[in-house]
Parts: structure tokens; sequence; C-alpha cells
């Protein structure tokens, strides 16, 4: 069997997931510096492919569905958060005299208690199944068809070179 041509198949499907991912991560609004997005890739050889996603020291790519849950959270949580707020554009409101940037780090710090102690929304509402779940079996499907397409050339080949 011409393994280029699997090799070549993997590679199209896992990048056409990886494209699809990508779509639903927008779609459902959770995309906001970029960095889980860009950090999905592609490999595949002749034992077979994989899609990697997430970041080395980054939030799971699996919470993209399941969300955060409750628990111990990073030392420097706060400060994730505070990232976040910036990447997502959300600014919070001073009070009184309180400069931006401290009414910022205040409810960065609320934000980062609350999800330690009660996990993030998405994880208390039972999570979703729409940004890579759902595209899993159909790029299975399509592996195996064209697999088989595949296969059946060769065999094909194989009958007419008796």
């Amino acid at each position: 069997m011409r393994i280029e041509g699997i090799e070549s198949i993997l590679r199209d499907e896992l990048e056409q997931l990886r494209q699809r991912i990508i779509a639903n991560m927008e779609r459902v609004g959770a995309i906001a510096s970029g960095r889980t997005r860009d950090s999905m890739r592609v490999e595949v050889n002749e034992d077979g492919g994989i899609l990697y996603g997430g970041r080395p020291y980054g939030a799971p790519f699996g919470t993209l569905e399941t969300g955060r849950k409750a628990g111990k959270t990073p030392y420097n949580f706060a400060a994730i958060i505070r990232q976040w707020m910036d990447d997502k554009g959300i600014a919070a409101t001073p009070k009184g005299n309180q400069s931006q940037e401290a009414a910022n780090k205040s409810l960065a710090w609320a934000i980062a208690i609350s999800i330690g102690k009660r996990g993030t929304l998405l994880h208390r509402n039972g999570g979703r199944n729409d940004v890579y779940s759902n595209e899993i079996p159909t790029t299975i499907a399509n592996i195996q068809s064209r697999a088989l397409d595949v296969l059946k050339l060769e065999i094909q080949s194989i009958k007419l070179n008796d």
C-alpha cells in the first residue's frame, strides 16, 4: 500500500479538523489572545497522525469544552486572569479615586478566587461539546473512507498486474 497516500490523507483531514476547531472556537468566543489557537499543530508520519493543542503551562485544551473545575489554582492565577481580561478587552469600573489598573487587578483577583472556589461558569453549567468533540467522529469517518479508497485502488492494481 502506498503509505504516502495515507499520510497525505491524515495530514489533510487533521488540518481540516484543526480549521474546524478554530472556527468553532471563534464561534463560541473561546479565543482571547489566540495563543491556544496558534498552538494547534498537525504531525504525521508513517505511524499515524496527531493534532496537538494546548500550551505548556497554559490551560489544558480540554477546558475549551469542560471549563475549569474548582480547586487548586496556579500561584499566579490572578495575573493569568488579568492577562485574560486584557486579551478579551474586559475592564473593571474604578470606584472612588481608584485607578483603572487597581480596579482591574482587584477584579482579576476576585475572578481568580471565584474560579478557585466554584470553577468557571462553563464548568458549573456542565460544559459543552461544540468545539472539538463533535468534529472528531467526522474526521475519523473521512479518514476511514479515504483510506479505504486508497486500499481499493491498490487491490485493483494488484489484480491488473496478475
